[in-house]
């Protein structure tokens, strides 16, 4: 691969910092370009057949996927293993462009595993459902907690039952004015959420891609629908595991290890999982 070049690209929400390197470490060309599409194009249309990488950050998806095409190979990087080895007194652009270069030409570049777009697209309707339910919970929460606040008294099991809330909004006497309206604004902030949330899972069901893998989990005990897509969508495909250990270590299922000096020390669960899974077992 003597005639491919090698290019570190550090990106951010509006720009790219680049640096072109050849396999000798020459730099061909570096400098900072435009975070949009066109901007891209244009770049990409210039190179020379070449090898990326860049580190996953939120802006890296649509990066990747754009620039997949034209390059040989576009590799993205553990956050955190780039950080320690990368490590150092000055830091730039600049300097992180270049040296994700030189990772890559050295073929020491921490590569992680990059989704497809298309499961990635499904995981971010699942994520943002899980907001959404998220956001009905605190508007339930709400409601009670304005009920309290006025010292009105309620059935704890039936305030979200539709005909109780609107027995109670009609029986409540000697409140501020403005309770009603905010009580209602609540509830129809978490109807409106709920509503959401149950469309996206409804959508999420009827997808081809997920129908076959959701049904075989769902035959495991105590295994629902929701939980069953979680664990379709964020573990992603079960080849990208190199064995069992990779795929413990990815849930969160195994304590943090320290080995020095002959000495093997366990620690408790290591933070350094996927936290969407994490949830489930708490």
């Amino acid at each position: 691969m003597q005639d491919v070049h090698y290019v570190g690209l550090d990106v951010h929400k509006k720009t790219i910092a680049f640096c072109e390197k050849k396999q000798d470490g020459r730099v061909v060309e570096e400098g900072v370009l435009e975070a949009t599409r066109s901007a891209l194009q244009s770049w990409a249309n210039r190179r020379v057949p070449w090898v990326g990488g860049m580190e996953a950050t939120l802006f890296t998806g649509w990066i990747y996927d754009f620039l997949k095409p034209f390059a040989v190979e576009l590799k993205v990087g553990h956050p955190l293993m780039l950080r320690s080895i990368c490590a150092g007194k000055k830091k730039s652009d600049k300097i992180d462009a270049r040296k994700l270069a030189d990772l890559l030409r050295c073929d020491l570049f921490p590569e992680s595993y990059m989704a497809p777009a298309a499961l990635r697209d499904l995981r971010r309707v699942l994520r943002f459902r899980n907001l959404l339910v998220r956001q009905a919970v605190r508007m339930k929460n709400k409601t009670a907690g304005l009920l309290m606040e006025c010292g009105v008294a309620y059935e704890k099991r039936r305030l979200h039952g539709r005909a109780y809330f609107r027995e109670l909004l009609e029986k409540i006497e000697d409140v501020p004015e403005s309770l009603p309206t905010l009580l209602n604004m609540s509830r129809s902030a978490m109807e409106t959420f709920d509503l959401a949330q149950k469309r996206l899972i409804t959508a999420l069901r009827e997808s081809e891609n997920l129908a076959g893998r959701v049904e075989l989990l769902m035959t495991i005990p105590g295994v629902g629908e929701v939980t069953a897509l979680t664990w379709a969508l964020e573990a992603g495909p079960v080849e990208r595991f190199a064995g069992i250990r990779n795929a413990i270590s990815y849930c969160g299922l195994c304590s943090a290890q320290r080995e020095s000096a002959g000495k093997i020390q366990r620690g408790p669960l290591s933070k350094q999982r996927n936290k969407f899974l994490q949830k489930l077992r708490s």
